[in-house]
């Protein structure tokens, strides 16, 4: 585990599809990393409702297939697969919008496990050139190392606190993650001057 956040962000591997599905307006925002700890502990912190508000947010709900479940102040959903140790499938109901999350787990030697994670919505034309993927990718940044903090070092307090939020690390860790999804998008096809100009508008709405 880094010291710094903002470090963490060349742990990950960013990936975006071009524009697909039957309206053409499918995108779908892949991440992976490699997390030191054993794969069991990484399923029983994205399954476990008690062990999700210590890195993540509190939620509610029935944590079983085709149970619902609440983030508070933020996206609910419903639980479509549930495959222990190794993948989850949930929908991301958010603001009357419904997309797609995917995580795969791969134990990586005895100690180690490989997290691979996908989330496919479809995005008005408007909306993507005014933010690109980092609307949603900082977000995922964000809640990827709350996750690595949680399972590597056993902290058990939420990344986004009010304190950390206002804090410089992290504005550099959004800024930092707001270019590297710019990057993602540009490799994908998207306009690279545009997608810049996306990315400064994302890490300007996140820090204020």
């Amino acid at each position: 585990m880094v010291d710094r956040a903002v470090d963490s962000l060349q742990m990950v591997a960013r990936e975006l599809s071009p524009f697909g599905g039957d309206e053409g307006k499918t995108r779908t925002l892949r991440m992976s990393r490699t997390l030191a700890a054993p794969i069991g502990t990484v399923w029983a912190a994205i399954t476990e409702f008690d062990r999700i508000p210590q890195w993540f947010m509190p939620v509610s709900g029935e944590a079983v297939i085709g149970g619902h479940y609440q983030l508070e102040g933020n996206a609910g959903g419903e639980i479509l697969a549930c495959d222990a140790p190794r993948a989850l499938r949930i929908t991301w109901e958010y603001d009357g919008d419904v997309s797609y999350v995917a995580v795969n787990l791969a134990q990586k030697g005895s100690g180690a496990t490989l997290f691979d994670f996908e989330h496919a919505a479809d995005v008005e034309p408007d909306r993507w050139a005014e933010y690109g993927p980092g609307a949603v990718g900082v977000g995922w940044d964000m809640g990827l190392l709350g996750l690595a903090r949680h399972v590597e070092l056993g902290i058990a307090t939420p990344l986004e606190t009010p304190e950390w939020s206002a804090s410089d690390e992290a504005k550099a860790f959004i800024a930092g993650s707001s270019e590297l999804w710019a990057e993602a998008a540009i490799v994908s096809g998207d306009d690279p001057d545009a997608a810049a100009a996306a990315a400064a508008r994302t890490t300007a709405a996140y820090t204020g």
